[in-house]
């Protein structure tokens, strides 16, 4: 499932996410102090584009705890309702509920992407 869900997600959904990501990302890097977030988002921006066959483990601290917090507010929660809405909209059939699925993940990965690890 792996391969073919990449490719159908890619092409059905994936783009879009991907692409939001990258804006996020692009307009973190504007800024000089906003380069090392601008750099998650391009990192997510890759698992937003390919996620199956890919797993996340949160971790924390204090630094990425208020580093979370500064991205919720500036930009995590456009993000997080774009792959939630998503999600609720690939949910609807019985096809797209693993599209779904990593819509959820994505969106969880919008509220807190500091101290988050791909695995995969």
């Amino acid at each position: 499932m792996g391969c073919i869900g990449n490719i159908l997600w890619f092409l059905f959904g994936g783009l879009w996410l991907g692409l939001g990501w990258s804006l996020a990302g692009i307009l973190w890097c504007i800024t000089i102090v906003g380069i090392p977030i601008g750099m998650q988002c391009f990192k997510f921006a890759k698992l937003a584009f390919f996620p199956f066959g890919k797993e996340i483990r949160f971790g924390g601290g204090a630094g990425k705890t208020l580093l979370n917090i500064l991205w919720l507010l500036l930009s995590g929660i456009p993000l997080a309702l774009e792959a939630a809405l998503a999600g609720v909209i690939l949910c609807v059939t019985i096809v797209g509920i693993p599209f779904g699925m990593q819509c959820f993940k994505l969106a969880k990965l919008a509220l807190m992407p500091f101290g988050a690890e791909i695995v995969g």
